[in-house]
């Protein structure tokens, strides 16, 4: 379904948490909306209170690196973004100064040396999202003797 603004939009669901919609109608504190499934199919004429409806970002958000960046920063979106990115194995992703990990459950090569020496030395938007970056920051940042107790923060809970 082609992305619409002022309709397009998320909706709760008993097994996925959220779905795509596409809002179709409105009236009364309640919308009309037309459902897409995991699997594709469209229900339509479903009826949501507009407390169940979640404003979605544009397409150009999708599988975003930081999600502070994000239009409408609500938990839809978050988990979306944070379901797309899981499914192509980009396990790390960034929501302002915090890294957020989901498990892949597999052993994935992201910690080996060639790994470390593609993220030492560099700014946080110079690579991909990854605990690395973090690391190597607030390092680079307590050479240097800047105060960034943010970084140190990150980095406490991680020992």
């Amino acid at each position: 379904m082609p992305f619409d603004s002022k309709n397009s939009c998320y909706v709760t669901d008993k097994v996925e948490l959220y779905l795509k919609g596409l809002i179709t109608a409105r009236a009364d504190g309640k919308c009309t909306v037309t459902v897409t499934k995991p699997d594709g199919t469209k229900e339509e004429g479903k009826e949501f209170k507009d407390a169940d409806i979640y404003e979605m970002n544009p397409p150009k958000y999708d599988k975003i690196e930081d999600m502070a960046m994000m239009t409408y920063l609500n938990e839809a979106s978050v988990l979306y973004n944070l379901k797309e990115r899981y499914a192509a194995w980009m396990i790390y992703t960034y929501s302002g100064l915090f890294c957020a990990t989901v498990n892949p459950y597999k052993w994935l090569p992201v910690y080996d040396a060639e790994v470390v020496n593609a993220y030492r030395g560099k700014k946080r938007v110079e690579a991909p999202p990854h605990i690395f970056s973090v690391s190597d920051n607030a390092f680079q940042f307590m050479l240097i003797g800047t105060s960034f107790h943010g970084w140190l923060d990150v980095m406490d809970g991680l020992l």
